[in-house]
């Protein structure tokens, strides 16, 4: 939609955007129920297109009120293209045909498995393929407005899940830089590896089926006990949403992704993100400040690490502990150089797995995990998005996120980060008078050590060393 001041939400900032030609407007969204309203909120608001990309959209209530709007929203003539990722949806199937069978929602699966009934043949006899994923996460409405991050769509990123919560970052953005990002996303819906979703089943969904699968999304949502009240609070984000212009920090600005159409050259020297985020890191001369959900930096990480310190520069890091962290694997990697980060100078935290970071209003206990991708370059600019500090996310996957230039910005996500590594929040690593490992943080005031893994069983400290030696490492 090259005419985006036609909208309602292109005019409604379409005077600040004159004010400050070159540069775009963002802001930072921190907690989980702000940020599920806003998506709410542009989809509510949205006149004329919808354009969202996601690794994750998990059928539970968040899941589930996020496909019910976007279903409101075509219904009254928006036109909705849905981008998502075929691991990571699931093999939802039917509700995607299900949805695509509206004539104003249009669905495409990125690298689709060929065998729709048993993806484990396909990860056996075409790895090479379906190993590449694209771990991108947009939102952009009627080209005025864009939401770029880390979040899927599901439960525990927004704050509410039963089990576990993630802390998590988005970035809010209006300005030229959406025209940016929305050609990104056309880029990945033109691309090769973007199959239309009615290419994957045999037949179309009868009327009969699209019936029962509406009826199961309705009945679905009444039964919620979604603990938010969602349409006070999305009326009175569609208000902050209208003014928040003052709030906006306008500075310039990029987005930073992946090509898809370059997947299975990445492996050789890595993807675009990867690629900028090394050329950045020689022109750091005062500060790094990393929160990463995987932080698999390999021996070439640790040296470089190593060469900052020398120089002057102070590197942190917050990445997930044993007992926080979702995918062992991960954690396994991690756990091979958190000694030798150490030992090169870096600062090391851990987050803690009873965290109140997280900011959930969920009543009832679950665990706190990080899923944060930030970075804060000298105080001066940053960067959030979609990439982890990991092989899988420089090498394999397509990945997506926001750089921009800005002390005020950047100073108000380190404010941010500054949260997570308070011990409370986090176990900073350190060595002992041996050389040896441990985990300090406090309860309550009273300052507590571990010299393992904090809280954590042998059976999962097992579990994460054998993996941890296992030839898999450019795989994590």
């Amino acid at each position: 939609m090259e005419d985006y001041h036609r909208t309602n939400l292109g005019q409604q900032f379409a005077k600040l955007e004159s004010e400050h030609p070159g540069e775009s407007g963002f802001s930072i969204v921190r907690y989980g129920n702000n940020a599920f309203n806003l998506r709410l909120s542009m989809i509510d608001l949205a006149e004329e297109t919808i354009d969202l990309q996601v690794y994750i959209w998990t059928r539970d209530d968040t899941g589930i009120i996020m496909a019910e709007r976007i279903l409101q929203a075509a219904r009254r003539g928006v036109r909705v293209r849905l981008l998502v990722d075929d691991l990571g949806f699931g093999g939802e199937d039917m509700g995607l045909s299900t949805f695509n069978s509206h004539p104003n929602i249009e669905i495409r699966v990125f690298n689709p498995f060929a065998n729709r009934n048993n993806r484990v043949l396909d990860f056996v006899f075409d790895l090479g393929r379906v190993n590449h994923r694209m771990h991108n996460k947009t939102l952009i409405a009627d080209n005025s407005v864009a939401l770029v991050g880390g979040r899927n769509i599901g439960d525990i990123y927004f704050g509410v899940g039963a089990d576990t919560n993630f802390r998590d970052l988005d970035i809010f953005a209006v300005g030229p830089i959406v025209r940016d990002i929305s050609s990104m996303f056309d880029h990945f819906w033109r691309s090769e590896h973007a199959v239309p979703v009615e290419a994957l089943l045999p037949e179309p969904p009868s009327d009969e089926d699209i019936g029962q699968n509406v009826t199961s999304l309705y009945a679905q949502i009444s039964q919620s006990d979604y603990p938010y009240d969602l349409e006070s609070d999305v009326s009175e984000y569609k208000k902050l949403l209208q003014t928040r212009g003052d709030a906006l920090i306008w500075a310039p600005g990029a987005i930073i992704w992946d090509d898809p159409d370059n997947l299975s050259q990445a492996a050789d020297r890595g993807g675009e993100v990867a690629t900028r985020f090394r050329n950045k890191l020689s022109k750091i001369d005062q500060s790094l400040v990393i929160e990463s959900a995987y932080f698999v930096v390999g021996d070439g990480g640790v040296d470089k690490v190593k060469e900052l310190s020398e120089k002057g520069v102070e590197v942190r890091v917050l990445t997930n502990s044993l007992l926080s962290n979702d995918v062992l694997a991960a954690h396994a990697g991690h756990a091979n150089y958190r000694q030798g980060l150490v030992e090169a100078g870096a600062e090391i935290y851990e987050f803690r797995a009873d965290s109140t970071a997280i900011r959930k209003t969920w009543v009832g206990d679950s665990k706190a995990g990080l899923h944060t991708k930030a970075m804060a370059f000298d105080g001066r600019s940053l960067f959030i998005g979609s990439f982890n500090l990991d092989p899988r996310s420089a090498n394999i996957n397509t990945e997506a996120g926001v750089y921009v230039e800005s002390p005020i910005l950047t100073a108000q996500l380190l404010e941010y980060m500054d949260e997570g590594v308070q011990p409370e929040n986090a176990y900073r690593l350190s060595l002992d008078e041996n050389g040896k490992l441990i985990w300090t943080t406090q309860d309550k005031g009273d300052v507590l050590r571990y010299n393992k893994d904090p809280l954590s069983t042998w059976g999962q400290r097992f579990t994460a060393g054998f993996i941890g030696i296992l030839p898999i490492e450019s795989q994590l």
